[in-house]
């Protein structure tokens, strides 16, 4: 399965569209990583939607990646989990989702990248990279610290955090293997944006490693 490098997060502020909405238009445009998140729902709540976005991805042979949650991943058959440093350790989703599974993980040190590679995480997300308004994940940690990442770790990185069409260059230029990206992709034209995205990543020959 080939996974282009641009990872497509849900964000219910940054558009007023459902989650199915914004990523039929996603997937309708190409994206095939879909990273579900959702902090503000019960578990119940993230269960269905999680059911229903799995169904829409498995419609066009794309990956879903749920976040957080590695027992409502399997329930729905995701494809993977996407940790964060404050879900549980890495080790016990590993046991939850299996070695054929996706098991990634947010990460804002070199500390973090390289003990997450040591812990057997498939890819890491690394940021913020830029300021973000799309959560709190801290003080912008820039390109120069993503590419001494990009040369300690060996796993895909995926960039993360105010990664827009006017910076997306500089992430590519310093490693980055794909980039996360949410309101840059909701605000406007969600197609267009999609597209123009995807013509910059393909000039780089941006890909995850197939899985």
């Amino acid at each position: 399965m080939y996974l282009g490098g641009l990872c497509f997060i849900t964000d219910c502020k940054a558009s007023k569209l459902s989650y199915e909405d914004m990523t039929l238009k996603v997937l309708r445009s190409g994206v095939r990583w879909v990273q579900y998140r959702e902090k503000g729902k019960s578990r119940r709540e993230v269960y269905e939607e999680a059911a229903r976005l799995r169904k829409l991805t498995q419609d066009f042979n794309a990956v879903l990646i749920v976040n957080d949650h590695a027992d409502i991943a399997m329930c729905v058959n995701a494809v993977g989990v996407h940790l964060g440093q404050k879900d549980l350790p890495l080790r016990e989703a590993r046991k939850i989702m299996g070695k054929n599974r996706i098991v990634g993980i947010s990460t804002h040190s070199l500390e973090q990248a390289i003990e997450a590679e040591k812990g057997g995480a498939d890819y890491i997300g690394f940021g913020p990279v830029f300021h973000t308004t799309t959560k709190d994940a801290g003080s912008p940690k820039g390109v120069s610290m993503l590419r001494e990442v990009k040369k300690q770790v060996t796993i895909p990185l995926v960039a993360i955090g105010g990664i827009n069409l006017e910076n997306i260059q500089l992430v590519l230029d310093a490693g980055a293997d794909a980039v996360a990206v949410a309101s840059a992709i909701l605000s406007g034209e969600i197609e267009g944006n999609v597209n123009r995205f995807m013509e910059i990543i393909r000039f780089f020959d941006v890909h995850y490693p197939q899985y």
